[in-house]
């Protein structure tokens, strides 16, 4: 089932307590097909599509780190999907960080896979950052994913994991990815993280290449009570290891659930 929010697409499957599966910058609600089943059997899943991909609207404007959060609090409000399980991966990830931060009250708990406390957390990240969606302009989205999917795989990855990453990244349009590049090159989270205070499950793929176990450490490390999971796989671990994926964060969100219900 789908349904349309302030003109985001958001996917739905299951029943119980909500999950809202927030993509990466090069992913969409595509890259969470193996948790739209995995994680139905006990919760209503829903994975959006972020402003400018897959079948949301475009941004008519850069939204920034703030203008993500608020969406996503407007759209687990209409959908009367809060308090919400926030499962991001990367990019969502960050935008998942700003939410508990500015909304605590629609966050029940969060998952951080494999993402950061945002590029701005030096000069140097930030301009590279920046400068993506001039390079997605110039080479054209088909020759980006080319280049850029293989960095988020572990080395041996499965082929057809890696196509389908790739294909995933090929749909990407540039108004979608160039606000999402400026939100993450304004942001640094760090200074921020000792003020969150909801459940907080962290978890990383071993050959994370983009942005790393040492980073996933530091997140778990600066959240109040946060635990963190090193699992098979990349960068792209819940399309990689999506079994694993699943297991971890059903158990996690299990533990919140029953201590919710206490």
């Amino acid at each position: 089932m789908t349904s349309i929010v302030d003109g985001v697409q958001v996917r739905t499957a299951g029943d119980g307590s909500p999950v809202l599966l927030l993509h990466g910058i090069g992913g969409s609600s595509a890259s969470f097909d193996a948790q739209l089943a995995g994680l139905a059997p006990k919760h209503r899943v829903l994975a959006w599509d972020a402003p400018g991909y897959g079948g949301s609207a475009d941004p008519e404007k850069p939204l920034g780190m703030a203008g993500y959060a608020a969406l996503v609090g407007r759209l687990l409000t209409s959908l009367d999907a809060a308090p919400a399980h926030l499962v991001g991966v990367s990019w969502g990830g960050v935008i998942a960080t700003r939410v508990a931060l500015e909304y605590p009250e629609v966050v029940r708990s969060l998952v951080l896979a494999d993402s950061t406390r945002g590029s701005g957390i030096d000069s140097e990240r930030a301009a590279v950052m920046r400068a993506r969606p001039s390079e997605l302009n110039r080479v054209g989205v088909a020759e980006f994913a080319r280049r850029r999917a293989p960095r988020l795989l572990a080395p041996g990855a499965d082929p057809a994991v890696a196509q389908r990453v790739e294909d995933i990244m090929a749909g990407i349009r540039l108004p979608g990815y160039t606000s999402a590049a400026e939100s993450m090159a304004e942001t640094d989270h760090g200074p921020r993280l000792s003020r969150i205070s909801v459940p907080t499950l962290v978890l990383v793929g071993e050959h994370d290449q983009v942005t790393g176990v040492a980073e996933a450490r530091r997140l778990a490390a600066s959240i109040p009570g946060a635990r963190l999971e090193i699992l098979p796989g990349g960068h792209a671990a819940n399309q990689e290891s999506p079994r694993r994926f699943s297991t971890e964060v059903l158990g996690f969100l299990s533990e919140v659930d029953a201590a919710v219900a206490r």
